[in-house]
C-alpha cells in the first residue's frame, strides 16, 4: 500500500523532559498540568470553536521516542512485569508499526497567548514536544463504557508506593508542582524490571532532578536539584 503521510497540528508542553516517570497512562495523575501549542498553520481559533463546551479531549499523538524501521508482534507490557509476552495490538505499548499514542485528558482551559491559542490540559501522559496528530472531544455517551472489560489489566493494576518527601526537599519545588510530583513518585517510575533496593534513580521534573530510592513500599527521595 502506499505510505499515508499525517503532519503534527500541535506539540505538547509538559514537565517531562524525558520519558521516564511518566505516568503509563493518561488520567493516572490528574495533577499534571500541560499545555498543547499548535503549529502556525493551525493556529487558527476558529478550530476551537464548541470545544469549552467538552470536559475531556482525546489526544492522538505519536511516540516520538520510540520510532523504529521495525516492529515485534509481540511486547512485554510493564503492567505484568516486563516478562510476559503479549500481542502488540492487545496493549498500549510504544512499540508499534506506526507508534501512534491515544490519550484522554481534561480540559482546563482555553488561552489567547503570543504563539496563539493554546489549550491546557490536565491528566497527561506525553513528554515535552510530542508531536500531536488530531484532538477530539470525548463523548460521554458513546465513548463510556462501564461494563467494558480489561483484559489482563484488570489483575495487573498499579500499586501505588508510599512517598517520603521531606519537608525540605519538597519546598525546593515550586508549589504549584508539588503534589503533582508527589503523585507521580507514588506510581513508581522506576522500569518493572528494574527493582533492585538501594539503587539511585533521577527523575527529571519541571526543571528539576529528583533522586530517590525504594525500600519495599516506600520511595524515599534523597535530593533535588534545579536542572
Amino acid at each position: 500500500m502506499e505510505p499515508v503521510m499525517i503532519r503534527p497540528i500541535a506539540h505538547m508542553r509538559s514537565d517531562f523532559p524525558t520519558k521516564f516517570g511518566i505516568p503509563r497512562q493518561s488520567g493516572l495523575v490528574e495533577q499534571l498540568r500541560s499545555t498543547i501549542v499548535f503549529e502556525e498553520e493551525f493556529r487558527n481559533p476558529d478550530t476551537l470553536r464548541g470545544l469549552e463546551g467538552f470536559s475531556h479531549l482525546w489526544l492522538i499523538w505519536q511516540f516520538s521516542e520510540a520510532v523504529r524501521e521495525d516492529w515485534s508482534p509481540t511486547v512485554r507490557p510493564p503492567r505484568l512485569g516486563g516478562n510476559t509476552r503479549m500481542g502488540v495490538f492487545a496493549t498500549r505499548s510504544p512499540f508499534r508499526p506506526n507508534n501512534l499514542g491515544l490519550s484522554c485528558v481534561k480540559l482546563l482551559g482555553i488561552e489567547q497567548t503570543k504563539v496563539g491559542t493554546v489549550i491546557h490540559v490536565a491528566g497527561g501522559d506525553l513528554m515535552d514536544g510530542t508531536p500531536i496528530f488530531d484532538i477530539k472531544p470525548y463523548i460521554p455517551y458513546s465513548d463510556s463504557y462501564p461494563e467494558a472489560k480489561g483484559g489482563f489489566t484488570d489483575t495487573a493494576g498499579d500499586f501505588l508506593l508510599r512517598v517520603d518527601f521531606p519537608e525540605s526537599l519538597l519546598m525546593l519545588l515550586p508549589e504549584e508542582k508539588r503534589e503533582a510530583a508527589k503523585a507521580v513518585l507514588s506510581h513508581d517510575p522506576r522500569p518493572s524490571y528494574q527493582r533492585k533496593p538501594g539503587r539511585i534513580y533521577g527523575l527529571s521534573f519541571a526543571g528539576f532532578d529528583i533522586r530517590f530510592t525504594v525500600e519495599e513500599d516506600t520511595l524515599i527521595v534523597q535530593t533535588v536539584k534545579e536542572l
